[in-house]
């Protein structure tokens, strides 16, 4: 089991800045990519951005290209999400997932909310216009 926590979210204007937090516990974080996915109400849940085991390897959804950030630490077993230039319409709970890499990284697997094996509650991010 891997538990996965995510802090930061929260309200902020147009143009801002977050940056949003996953902790995990429990197995050997390293063995595991990570993505960060988001959903907003009457939507499906998206892929925003992933990364591989050592962090070497990411790729992000088009839409936040440019904007965002995904990074992790795995001697502190947190991975983030740096988030710039906001905009109203990334609005939604954001939440962080783990999935056992097993060989390398594809980007196919990653943007794939169904090849996760643990996801985290989810934190509110909302932007104002």
């Amino acid at each position: 089991q891997v538990q996965l926590v995510e802090s930061g979210g929260g309200l902020v204007q147009a143009g801002g800045s977050l940056r949003l937090s996953c902790a995990a516990a429990g197995r050997t974080f390293s063995n595991y990519a990570m993505g960060w996915f988001r959903q907003a109400p009457g939507n499906e849940r998206e892929f925003v951005a992933g990364i591989n085991r050592s962090g070497g390897t990411t790729n992000y959804a088009d839409n936040v290209k440019g904007r965002f950030t995904i990074s992790r630490d795995n001697a502190k077993n947190t991975v983030a999400l740096q988030m710039n230039s906001l905009k109203p319409e990334d609005t939604a709970v954001y939440y962080c997932a783990a999935r056992a890499q097993v060989g390398l990284y594809r980007a196919s697997y990653a943007i794939t909310p169904s090849t996760y094996d643990y996801w985290g509650r989810g934190t509110q991010v909302t932007v104002s216009s």
